[in-house]
Formats: structure tokens, C-alpha cells, sequence
């Protein structure tokens, strides 16, 4: 397989103007009054083309669109390229990392191997350096990868490798920038990675296989470790939900367990569950989708290969937390053994489940993963799913719907989405939404019916974490791009990897929860 292209950052101190590479990246905002000093050198030594194509309105400055300038023998720079910042006044840390996306993937559709970027300069004061820093290398690892591991050809001529380094005249500033680039490194890493492995199909990812990678990144990764529990251990503990959906399949279910454990004290911090659902491809089972677009469904597997990369992630940055990835995976499929409508499973709780529709398979197997946190004592649980389409109807492609029970968590986690950038959108799933899900011949039935279903679906899974503080993320809308976009390459988005790990950020900030 060909090798997802290798991202090397590093900061340097250098002027706009002398900076030898093959790409300088600046920014703009559209509202922007003057210049900074450096921007108005370097415009003069490429005879004004900067003013030029402002002043002609062929760039003005909007988020999402850029300029390319051809450099000359006055500068070090092959290429200029002004990036959008749209107006100052709305400007955010997102902003910038979205900006970094722009010209990281622009950097590799030209295939450069070096880019300079001084993007955080246009912010001044506004932010930290460090979160600036941080926000630019989680973006420029987002805009250069691509999903291209089984194109044998190389016609294109990509690069293998971009070397991308941050560039200010202020050797202090530069300094100042290194320990957010180092963690945006650590980030944006993790998140490229979870982006191959979700885009894998089906048949080279499946729960077997799945589990061994979760090993190989545990041998790999320092502070990690991980159990798999196979079909006979989920049996032996009753596990009948990851079974159920797991039975139509010859590739048999697995529970993978990645635990992260800081040294020092970490009996006195507190414990974290990400439970991740892996449906490694979905067919639907006997109440099978249609065959439109079912290729997609190689990407229900978002949700624990989320979580795998923020543990990964949480160890690389040292994070004095512990926590536990929990991720239930299956194969969805038809067959004479599957199980099937109107069955009743028996779950890892002891709830009884009548299965109303086999598609609805992603909370089977999240209520024994939710319960087997519970079990392990867990204090928080946050669980990450591509769980219903109910979800995309209500919030479309930009963010993820928040349900919980825990007022102070989904605030925690709407803090940390505005600092990663990756949005939420809370919904309810109270006790109206639990009275949809009732049986009348078991304790629960798997689908509520066609009206809110991403609210139900969550109260669905609120049954099985009993009075544990509980986040559920429904990403059904956000785990991918369709088209390829300004900023991204089409496929598995890995969304989650930066929000779950800014939350573990911010919770270890030494600030004290309720």
C-alpha cells in the first residue's frame, strides 16, 4: 500500500521576504485596513502584485478562498499564496486552522514539498501564540492528507512528504510557538491517522483486523495498553447486544479496550470512558439499506477509530487523566444466522431488547460497551457514534448533535468544540423520548419510530449508563466529505479526534468540576 503523505513541522526565524521555500502562505482579512510592515515589503519586492490583486477585487480576502502569486528574484519564495480570513472582527482560533487546511491541501494539489507559513501573523495579539500555533498545525495536517493508499499508479506525481515550517522575524515569537506546534503536531497526527483507517473497506478492516491495529497502536504508543474480548469472552459475559448484531456474519464481534494510564498519581485522577461504535461495514442485516451509496457504509466505524486516535493523542501529549477507549465492533450483515425483527436480545445490563429494525444495530452495540464503563467505574462516559440519519435531517453536514445528562458536561463539550472547531449542537433525549422507546413485550425496543429519532436513539443509550455523567455524539452528518472541499480531501473526516482531546485538555487545565 502507498504510504498517506508524511507531514514534518517546524518553526524558524525568518523575514516574509527572504524566506527560501516553495510555497509562502499568508493571510487576509477582507475587512483589513493596512497592512502589516512585512506584508507591505514583500508586495514591493513582487511589484505590487499583492495590492494588485485586491485593488483589481480578483481576492477579497473571503474565508475559503486564496490568491496565488509567482515569486521573483527579489524573493525567497517560488510561490506566494494569500489565504481568506473573511472579517477581522469574527475572526476565531478555527479561522486560522481552517486557513492552514487551505494551504496545506493547495501546497500538495501543487505538489511542493516545502511550504512556509506566517498566517498567525495577520492575528497580532488576539490570540495565544501557542493556541495559533497549535490551531495551524492541527489544520496543515488536515489539508494534506489524502486517502490514497490503494492507487497503485503514480501518475500525479505526489509528493510523499511535506515539510512545513512556521515562520516569524521575532526570534521570541518563534519560540513562543513551538510547544502549540508540538501539540498540534501530536493532534493533528492522530487525526490523519483515524482518517486512513476509517477510509479502509470493509474487506481489509473488520473486527478482527480492527483489533489488531488497536494492538499494534498499543505496542506502538507509550502509556497505552489493550485487551480484545472475542465472540466466546462477550458470551461468557452476556454481551448479547455486540452478538446479536455481530451474528449474521462470518467475521466474528470484538470488544477492544485501549487503556491510557499517565504515570505519578494516577489512582487520585479521574477516569475517562470514550466508548467508539465500529460497525466495520454496515449492510443494514435483514432489514438491509439500499444499495444507493451503501459503499459509504464502510465508515460506520468512524465512531471507534474516533476514540482510538484521541487515546493515542491523550498519551503522545502526556494528559494527566485516565481513560479507557471502549469499542464495540461487528459486521452488520444477512444472513440465515442473523438475528433478526422481533427477536429479543438480553444485554450486558440484563435489559431486554426487542429489535424492531436490524439497522438500528449501532445502539445494540453501544448499550453493552456504555455498561461495561459503567461497570469499570468510569466518571465520565462520552460516547461517539454514526448513529442515526434522523441526526443528519436535523443539523445537515456542519456539526454533531450533543445529548446527556450532565448540564456541565455538554458545556464542557460545547467549550471544547469552539476551540477544535469541530461544532455541536445540543438535543434533547429526556423521558418523553424514553417512553418512545418502550416495549411492550420487553424492556426496551431498538427503534422509536420516524420522528426524532437522533432524541430517541440517545435516550436509547441514556438507559444503559445509569447515573454516570454521560455524553452521547451522533456524527452520522459530520464523518465525512462527499466532495473534496477547499480545505479537506474527500472521505473520512475522523471527526472527534480534536474535540475529544481539547475536552481532555481543558478538563486537566487544573480547572475544578462540579
Amino acid at each position: 500500500m502507498k504510504k498517506i503523505i508524511e507531514v514534518e513541522l517546524k518553526t524558524r526565524s525568518a523575514a516574509l521576504a527572504e524566506c527560501k521555500t516553495q510555497m509562502l502562505a499568508i493571510g487576509h482579512f477582507s475587512d483589513g485596513k493596512k497592512p502589516l510592515p512585512e506584508i507591505i515589503e514583500l508586495c514591493k519586492k513582487l511589484g505590487g502584485a499583492i495590492e494588485q490583486v485586491v485593488k483589481l477585487g480578483d481576492f477579497k480576502g473571503k474565508t475559503g478562498t486564496s490568491a496565488l502569486i509567482y515569486g521573483n528574484n527579489h524573493i525567497g519564495a517560488q510561490r506566494v499564496l494569500i489565504v481568506g480570513l473573511g472579517e477581522q472582527k469574527e475572526a476565531t482560533i478555527d479561522t486560522i486552522r481552517q486557513a492552514a487546511a487551505l494551504a496545506a491541501n493547495k501546497a500538495v494539489g501543487m505538489k511542493a514539498k516545502t511550504m512556509a507559513v506566517a498566517l498567525h501573523r495577520a492575528f497580532g495579539a488576539k490570540f495565544e501564540p501557542g493556541l495559533l500555533a497549535q490551531a495551524m498545525a492541527e489544520g496543515i495536517y488536515y489539508g494534506s492528507f489524502r486517502y490514497d493508499e490503494y492507487i497503485t499508479s503514480d501518475e500525479d506525481g505526489r509528493t510523499d512528504s511535506l515539510v512545513v515550517e512556521v515562520i516569524d522575524d521575532n526570534a521570541a515569537k518563534t519560540k513562543q510557538l513551538e510547544d502549540g506546534l508540538f501539540k498540534g503536531a501530536i493532534i493533528g497526527k492522530a487525526q490523519s491517522y483515524a482518517r486512513a483507517l476509517a477510509n479502509r473497506p470493509g474487506n481489509v478492516i473488520n473486527p478482527p483486523s480492527l483489533a489488531a491495529e488497536a494492538k499494534k497502536l498499543a505496542r506502538n504508543t507509550k502509556g497505552l495498553s489493550c485487551t480484545v474480548l472475542d465472540e466466546k469472552q462477550l458470551a461468557k459475559l452476556g454481551m448479547g447486544g455486540i452478538l446479536a448484531v455481530g451474528s449474521g456474519s462470518k467475521t466474528p464481534p470484538r470488544l477492544i479496550i485501549v487503556k491510557y494510564s499517565p504515570k505519578g498519581k494516577a489512582s487520585k485522577l479521574p477516569t475517562v470512558a470514550f466508548v467508539g461504535k465500529a460497525i466495520t461495514f454496515d449492510s443494514g442485516g435483514i432489514s438491509i439499506k439500499p444499495a444507493q451509496n451503501m459503499e459509504q457504509m464502510k465508515l460506520d466505524k468512524t465512531g471507534g477509530i474516533t476514540v482510538l486516535a484521541a487515546a493515542k493523542a491523550a498519551a503522545e501529549l502526556k494528559l494527566p487523566v485516565n481513560l479507557m477507549a471502549i469499542v464495540p465492533s461487528a459486521e452488520n450483515m444477512p444472513s440465515g444466522t442473523s438475528y433478526r425483527p422481533g427477536d429479543i436480545v438480553t444485554t450486558y445490563s440484563g435489559k431486554t431488547v426487542e429489535i424492531q429494525n436490524t439497522d438500528a444495530e449501532g445502539r445494540m452495540i453501544l448499550c453493552d460497551a456504555l455498561h461495561y464503563a459503567v461497570k469499570q467505574n468510569c466518571d465520565v462516559i462520552i460516547d461517539v457514534a454514526t448513529l442515526t440519519g434522523a441526526c443528519v435531517v436535523a443539523l445537515g453536514t456542519f456539526m454533531a448533535g450533543l445529548m446527556g445528562n450532565n448540564e456541565q458536561l455538554n458545556k464542557d463539550l460545547e467549550e471544547a468544540a469552539k476551540t477544535s472547531g469541530e461544532k455541536v449542537w445540543q438535543l434533547p433525549c429526556g423521558d418523553d423520548y424514553a417512553e418512545e422507546m418502550k416495549s411492550k413485550i420487553a424492556d426496551l425496543k431498538n427503534s422509536g419510530g420516524r420522528w426524532g429519532g437522533a432524541c430517541t436513539a440517545a435516550a436509547f443509550l441514556r438507559q444503559f449508563v445509569g447515573d454516570k455523567k454521560w455524553a452521547h455524539l451522533d456524527i452520522a452528518g459530520v464523518d465525512c466529505f462527499e466532495k473534496p472541499t477547499a480545505s479537506a480531501a474527500e472521505g473520512a473526516s475522523a471527526f472527534g479526534v480534536r474535540l475529544l482531546t481539547t475536552y481532555l485538555m481543558n478538563l486537566t487545565g487544573g480547572k475544578k468540576r462540579k
